[in-house]
């Protein structure tokens, strides 16, 4: 059974999920400190170890934080899979390295169906919004390497990763975006890019 988080641990859980959630990041350990009235960094620090010891945090290879829980009950748990919430996907690491992994998000199996793999962006921008796709929208991807015309795919441009609708010509690729704002226009690539997934839904932006 799982040691009992204190209430000062839960604090600053709350405050960690509401990061995770609005800016797809997890909070430095100084704007932790902020967030929580700490007069020092060590408080804050002290506050991960302590929730790392707990396995409610995991320590990744690269020194950051990754949250291996939001909270759901056992019930709804059995009827979900954890899927990872991305950070900046780096070009040449794999898209699911834990450097990637910011936290584990449950999801219903209706929308992630095992055994397919899934993992969650946050959106940037309004360049998908007539696509249903907001920024600050979470975004549930099957990973994928592959894709078909009208696909809405993510991908990876040097070490950007872009959503866009796809289209493949005889000699070029398109990545077209559906924006009411007319300043987003088509890229047009060869090959230079990679299709990390396909969009399964987005998740409007908790408020």
């Amino acid at each position: 059974m799982k040691e009992k988080l204190k209430s000062n641990e839960l604090e600053a859980l709350r405050v960690i999920r509401n990061s995770l959630m609005h800016t797809g990041s997890f909070p430095s350990v100084r704007e932790l400190m902020k967030k929580l009235d700490y007069k020092s960094p060590r408080s804050a620090q002290l506050l991960l170890e302590q929730l790392t010891e707990k396995k409610t945090l995991h320590r990744k290879p690269d020194g950051n934080y990754q949250l291996l829980e939001i909270g759901t009950d056992e019930t709804t748990r059995a009827q979900t899979v954890d899927v990872p919430l991305l950070g900046t996907i780096a070009c040449g690491l794999p898209i699911l390295a834990q450097e990637n992994i910011n936290a584990m998000i449950p999801v219903s199996i209706k929308f992630a169906r095992p055994p397919h793999k899934y993992f969650m962006l946050l959106a940037k921008g309004d360049s998908m919004n007539k696509k249903g796709i907001n920024n600050g929208d979470m975004v549930l991807i099957k990973q994928q390497s592959s894709a078909n015309n009208g696909d809405i795919i993510v991908a990876l441009i040097d070490d950007e990763a872009t959503i866009k609708e796809f289209r493949k010509g005889s000699d070029s690729i398109l990545l077209i975006p559906r924006s009411t704002n007319s300043k987003h226009q088509p890229i047009i690539l060869t090959q230079d890019f990679k299709v990390q997934g396909v969009v399964i839904t987005s998740i409007p932006k908790i408020k």
